[in-house]
């Protein structure tokens, strides 16, 4: 427990995860690819239109899932946002690829689509667009840029399920998308992925590499008489009582949401008018995007001034927290040439952005104790 009164996060149930609980404990079925998995995947394959889905053991899981897919070779690089978790860029230097920076736009954090042409060379295999906050980068752009270049998308979706852009939902535009089911992330069991197929012909492979490398799949569809290790791979399977309890949040994920998208534009309408006051800026996204309302941000003025913020709140027993710093500038990031300056908009945002209370069973009482104390903040 921490002394916080109004935690950064809490992860909750919201509808029959007990019961599910219950009932995967009864059947006997506790490893990967019992009938709750089978529920949650086909559940994501028809809601999110996407040709297929497979529960992975965590975000990061699928991440690495996906650079297998990739063939890398040493020498490979993928281009990745600075500004996103280690995952995103570990999972393709674990396979023997460079991840190459790219900066963000200033407005959405996302992906700056302008800088995508330049940073692609021979060696370019895959871009990796990350949907902060659950806002959707433009895709369009990105997915164009891709085709001329032979690249593999790859979306980062762990902010943005059931977010949309033109219509279409995150994860289903890419050739293949990454969720996270983290206790932080809108739906959660805790721990716990998927990787979203959007090309058929990648998913023969990603049965087998997420079976430990071998055929199973096929011994138990009846294709083969006995399985065997026939390629890379490793253990992506979700333990069938964390697909239990992800199954009863995906059941529930339209009240989830609207709760969310009430939470995001509480903070926006009780805090707006401070922001201009005091030279802050709050979360924007374009019109032709739906978000996940995955956060509510700030952006400071100075990091002076967010950790001023962050001290005054924390005095009221209220946690609010930073976020991502440059992933270019890291010990890891410079040992792949990493260097200030690369990604100029990263760097002036990490050190002044800070993010707000913001989970599913916040109460509009302890959300108004939240703005009232920023506007009692002074920049």
């Amino acid at each position: 427990m921490n002394s916080y009164s109004i935690p950064f996060n809490r992860p909750s149930f919201v509808g029959r995860e007990q019961q599910y609980l219950l009932e995967a404990a009864k059947s006997g079925v506790l490893s990967g690819n019992g009938p709750f998995t089978a529920r949650c995947e086909a559940f994501l394959e028809n809601h999110l239109k996407t040709t297929k889905a497979f529960l992975t053991p965590s975000g990061t899981h699928a991440l690495e899932l996906a650079a297998l897919l990739l063939n890398l070779k040493p020498g490979d690089e993928v281009i990745v946002p600075s500004f996103t978790f280690v995952s995103t860029a570990n999972a393709f230097a674990l396979r023997g690829a460079k991840p190459v920076f790219i900066d963000i736009r200033p407005d959405t954090l996302n992906l700056d689509d302008s800088l995508l042409s330049k940073l692609i060379t021979p060696r370019t295999k895959a871009v990796v667009p990350v949907h902060y906050a659950g806002v959707a980068c433009e895709m369009k752009k990105i997915v164009k840029i891709a085709r001329e270049f032979s690249l593999t998308v790859i979306e980062d979706n762990a902010h943005g399920l059931f977010g949309r852009y033109d219509g279409t939902f995150l994860g289903a535009i890419g050739d293949m998308a990454t969720l996270s089911f983290h206790e932080t992330k809108n739906l959660t069991c805790g721990e716990g992925g998927a990787l979203l197929l959007n090309d058929p012909r990648l998913i023969e492979r990603a049965e087998i590499l997420r079976e430990k490398g071998t055929d199973r799949r096929k011994f138990f569809s009846g294709q083969v008489d006995q399985y065997t290790w026939v390629d890379f791979g490793s253990n992506y399977l979700l333990a069938e009582l964390l697909a239990a309890v992800l199954f009863a949040q995906l059941e529930e994920k339209e009240k989830i949401l609207g709760r969310r998208a009430e939470i995001w534009e509480s903070y926006h309408e009780g805090l707006k008018e401070w922001a201009i006051q005091n030279g802050v800026r709050l979360p924007v996204f374009p019109s032709d995007i739906q978000p996940s309302f995955h956060m509510f941000y700030l952006i400071m003025p100075s990091l002076d001034a967010r950790q001023a913020l962050i001290n005054h709140l924390k005095a009221k027993g209220i946690l609010s927290v930073f976020h991502y710093q440059p992933l270019h500038l890291s010990e890891m990031g410079r040992r792949f040439g990493g260097k200030r300056g690369d990604c100029p908009v990263t760097e002036k945002i990490s050190g002044r952005l800070l993010r707000l209370p913001f989970f599913n069973d916040l109460s509009s009482k302890d959300q108004a104790f939240v703005i009232t104390a920023v506007k009692e903040f002074k920049t």
